[in-house]
């Protein structure tokens, strides 16, 4: 545990050094990989601190190495989750607005942290009135369960379902944020920060594309998010405020589960979460496997349309068969 403190603060530390504070229109935080040498390099004490905190995980070098003009979002990144490698990133630790993929925390919370069986009552926080927030439909004195509400947060990215689980976790948003970051650093996720469960814009909510595989990386560690992630459609039967029995029926936006964009031959997507806002552009973490059952997650965030993020991600995917 000493040498995990001592690795965070010395990433910390250097995030300072290089300028890490998010601007006001752009978050521009590209990674100084001469400091990170640190860190990585065989010569110092740190190297053997780092090695046990990272030998499961990919690390990135030097982003040099993987040049590719078709790939023009602003950041993105193929990491095997199999052999521990990358495979191809860009602007990797450059902060930006994350829109729905904070979700991927928020479910990682619920899913460690709660229990999916709770009954849980919609209040008032659920009400998201911010123009073009995705909803997945559910009102104050509703009772779901906690399963259910992940799915709604999920699948048709609920911001009101991401506000009922940060109540019912920690009793409000900004104490379920708290559990967010506390989290993102126990990741290593240094390049993080939320202040809400569901990814509508704010100044000081960013996070990295290395630091959602991190993310990533850890949810798919539990069967209820590899399922949740991979189911295209659910139905939810609850009760309302008056008791009366709702059915609603979700879907998910991950065009290559619901079949809208061809997969690459020899792959599979098993899961994955979309975001968008006008701020973070679309963004997409994604899983997938190939004809061997390796693993993979790769990120794609900001890119200038739906069409140009499937474009980018199958560009980015089709490196592991070619």
């Amino acid at each position: 545990m000493k040498h995990y403190i001592q690795i965070v603060s010395l990433t910390a530390a250097l995030c300072l050094a290089s300028g890490c504070a998010p601007g006001k229109v752009k978050l521009e935080n590209q990674y100084d990989f001469n400091e990170r040498s640190i860190i990585t390099s065989g010569q110092t004490d740190t190297q053997n601190l780092a090695v046990p905190f990272a030998s499961d995980l990919c690390v990135v070098f030097d982003e040099s190495q993987y040049e590719d003009s078709s790939v023009n979002s602003e950041a993105a990144g193929l990491f095997d989750i199999t052999d521990a490698r990358a495979m191809y990133s860009k602007n990797a630790f450059e902060r930006l607005y994350p829109a729905s993929t904070t979700k991927i925390m928020t479910a990682l919370l619920a899913i460690k942290y709660g229990s999916l069986s709770d009954e849980v009552t919609v209040t008032e926080d659920a009400v998201i009135t911010e123009k073009g927030a995705t909803l997945c439909g559910i009102k104050p004195g509703d009772v779901l369960t906690l399963e259910q509400l992940l799915y709604g947060l999920m699948l048709p990215s609920g911001n009101d379902a991401g506000a009922a689980i940060a109540v019912h976790m920690a009793g409000g948003i900004e104490e379920f944020s708290d559990m967010m970051n506390e989290e993102a650093e126990r990741l290593g996720a240094t390049g993080t920060h939320f202040v809400n469960p569901h990814g509508l814009s704010d100044e000081q909510h960013y996070t990295t594309a290395y630091d959602l595989y991190l993310m990533f990386n850890e949810a798919l560690k539990y069967p209820e998010f590899r399922k949740v992630t991979g189911t295209t459609a659910y139905t939810a039967d609850y009760k309302n405020s008056q008791g009366e029995a709702v059915s609603k029926t979700w879907s998910g936006g991950n065009w290559y589960l619901t079949g809208e964009r061809k997969t690459p031959d020899g792959l599979t997507v098993f899961g994955g979460k979309t975001g968008t806002t006008n701020a973070a552009g679309y963004c997409l973490v994604m899983a997938s496997r190939d004809e061997s059952d390796k693993e993979y997650i790769s990120v794609v965030l900001k890119a200038g349309s739906r069409p140009n993020l499937y474009e980018n991600m199958t560009n980015i995917i089709s490196k592991i068969v070619n």
